[in-house]
């Protein structure tokens, strides 16, 4: 893992595509009830916020473990919103 920028940067993208992918969905079908497709987006934004103000704790010991555990945390939250978007149909 390289640093805490990446980090950012990794949580940035991640949600983004799967924000975008969301919103791909909706155009894609427009006659299909959006509730469940605005409440994955609702969700990324969640996650989002989470995980930078874990990413900004400064009062972590091993540094080296906790972001470990985010890029841990991102990439099981990750696949779940996409399975969520996948769901969609």
């Amino acid at each position: 893992m390289g640093n805490v920028r990446d980090l950012k940067k990794d949580i940035n993208y991640v949600l983004g595509d799967i924000i975008e992918a969301v919103y791909i969905w909706e155009y894609n079908n427009t006659s299909k009830d959006t509730k469940k497709s605005e409440a994955i987006i609702d969700e990324a934004i969640e996650t989002f916020d989470e995980l930078i103000v874990k990413v900004n704790d400064k009062k972590v010991e091993n540094k080296k473990a906790h972001f470990k555990a985010i890029n841990a945390e991102l990439e099981t939250k990750g696949r779940a919103l996409i399975e969520k978007i996948n769901k969609l149909g």
